[in-house]
């Protein structure tokens, strides 16, 4: 709960009133029977006048109890989703400042479904919180008080039905706790099952396995509506014998009553009251244990939500850092670096100088560290060891917004957010202009299509920007590295896509457009880095050569190894 008192502490009147109005209710329930009972007397006693004022009374107290039902029926539910929104606000503000790390710890379906059922789960605990969980404690005390004043000499009838019912509430629903838990791990899996067969959609069409995923998502949708069958069963068994044990304990009052009215004539005014008590404490056993039981479950999704705003971020920037304009060098000094849970490395010892204005070409073989060297450079990871400087200064004493500014992206998988071509490449520079945004369209050679459009770059992005090419949104995705006119650029294999002719012609806008600008090439094909001024050799994790391409075919077994393989390839595709 100390999660949750942060939130609540915003809405202190939707609090105050909500639990006010509570009172009111539960108040206005206890009253109305001790009312009924003066009814009853009143007219045995043959009281017209009494009788006609305590029905006034009765209307009354109805109407303050449907008045503070509605009152509280309104502020629980804005305290709920006011909290609800909050949560999820901090939660998503909380995942952006995670590194690639920290997301791959929890997996994108797993904070998606964070975000949205837990979230969720946590706003019906705050709704029942102001409505059930704060009234069934004072009707359950309130009604065994009254109880006991209206008939005390059925103290026993009160403490067995309360001892009985509490036995089944503790034994049933202890069984559902944990079972809620597993209801929100099966929700996840059975989410990221659809989520993937929905994103490789292609693939699964493809090889024709849509039996298979229907296999795959049944398993898991089964599990999930097995535990809700479960719990399902457990709240079947309960209203059969809470009913039978509340029909018991009205029947043993009556008999009870029946026997000794003669002696005792006004128990039979007072026994209609007791039951109703008898009814208001059995349901304040039963709704609150249910109630007790669905706050559980909403107790494990704050818990779940908690191990997501407590994640300390494994990189973080200093504090107090001034902004600066950071130039296009780049150094490592002997590298390292292993990812979390991986015993080993994926670099060993890198060390390597770049200066401004430079085109470096990174070349090795699937699996030998290319995109894990690069992803250092803007920061996305820390080395185990060693140092990484851009422009001279080191990325642990850097400050963030000057890292952004100076070093650009563009990944081989190219991600396009939906809305329009304008919005994804202001990603890159926030206030580019329409000059900017066409100027980076010709170097990325984006502007053909783009400027085809009616609406050039207010063109709609659909989700996953399913209504661009492979090749279009590579483009779209390297205008938006560019535009910002960055001092280091990295292409990772982001050319794939694109056919011999554009990949040559995005290189010569790059020679030319952004000269002063410190490139570096990640490419599978040795064609793509061939004219850079520099080509890195990776191999396992290792810096194994570097050079030139004419350096590089004389000295380097595993360069000249790829560049042979390649072109014996093209010999014979054509």
């Amino acid at each position: 709960m100390n999660v949750l008192m942060p939130y609540l502490k915003k809405y202190k009147l939707d609090m105050f009133f909500a639990i006010i109005s509570v009172a009111l209710m539960a108040g206005s329930a206890l009253w109305q029977p001790k009312l009924l009972q003066n009814v009853i007397q009143a007219i045995s006693d043959d009281k017209m006048a009494k009788v006609n004022e305590l029905g006034v009374q009765l209307i009354i107290i109805a109407l303050i109890g449907l008045v503070a039902g509605a009152v509280n029926a309104v502020f629980s539910a804005k305290l709920a989703q006011n909290v609800a929104a909050d949560i999820r606000e901090a939660t998503y503000r909380k995942i952006q400042s995670f590194s690639y790390g920290d997301i791959e710890k929890f997996s994108v379906g797993n904070l998606v479904v964070r975000m949205t059922n837990d979230v969720q789960q946590v706003q019906n605990l705050v709704m029942m919180g102001f409505q059930a969980l704060i009234r069934m404690p004072i009707l359950f005390v309130g009604a065994f008080i009254l109880a006991m004043m209206t008939l005390p000499e059925l103290w026993w009838v009160i403490m067995a039905m309360v001892v009985v019912v509490l036995l089944i509430v503790v034994v049933l629903f202890s069984q559902m706790g944990p079972k809620f838990g597993m209801i929100q791990g099966l929700i996840e899996k059975t989410n990221n099952i659809a989520k993937e067969n929905l994103q490789g959609v292609r693939v699964v069409k493809s090889f024709n396995q849509e039996r298979n995923e229907e296999k795959k998502f049944n398993v898991a949708s089964d599990q999930l509506n097995h535990v809700n069958l479960q719990i399902g069963y457990l709240f079947s068994i309960l209203m059969p014998f809470f009913t039978f044990i509340g029909q018991g304990a009205i029947a043993i009052s009556i008999w009870y009553v029946g026997q000794n009215a003669g002696a005792h004539p006004t128990w039979i005014a007072a026994v209609t009251s007791f039951i109703n008590y008898l009814m208001q404490i059995m349901m304040a056993i039963i709704i609150g244990g249910m109630m007790m039981t669905f706050a559980a479950r909403g107790m494990v999704s704050l818990k779940r939500i908690k191990e997501v705003t407590d994640t300390v971020p494994s990189l973080t920037y200093q504090d107090g850092i001034a902004e600066q304009n950071l130039a296009g060098s780049i150094e490592f000094d002997h590298v390292s670096f292993t990812y979390p849970g991986d015993d080993k490395p994926t670099l060993q010892d890198i060390t390597f100088n770049v200066a401004a204005g430079e085109m470096i070409g990174i070349v090795g073989a699937t699996g030998s560290g290319k995109t894990t060297l690069a992803q250092l450079i803007p920061r996305l990871f820390d080395p185990t060891e060693g140092t990484v400087k851009v422009g001279g200064v080191d990325l642990h004493e850097v400050n963030e917004k000057s890292l952004r500014k100076a070093v650009s992206f563009v990944l081989q998988r190219a991600t396009l957010f939906s809305g329009q071509i304008a919005m994804n490449l202001r990603q890159g520079k926030a206030d580019a202009s329409q000059a900017d945004m066409q100027r980076a369209a010709r170097i990325a050679q984006a502007a053909e299509f783009v400027e085809r459009y009616d609406d050039t770059y207010e063109h709609v992005v659909e989700e996953r920007s399913a209504n661009f090419s492979g090749g279009q949104k590579q483009r779209l995705s390297i205008a938006r590295g560019v535009v910002g006119n960055p001092q280091v650029l990295i292409l990772d294999d982001s050319t794939s896509a694109l056919d011999a002719k554009s990949e040559k012609l995005v290189q010569e806008a790059l020679d030319h457009e952004l000269a002063d600008t410190t490139t570096l090439i990640i490419a599978e094909k040795i064609s793509s880095v061939i004219h850079a001024d520099r080509i890195l050799v990776m191999d396992e994790g290792k810096l194994v050569a570097a050079g030139t391409h004419a350096e590089l075919v004389q000295s380097s077994d595993i360069y000249r190894e790829i560049y042979a393989t390649q072109k014996a390839q093209e010999v014979i595709g054509k």
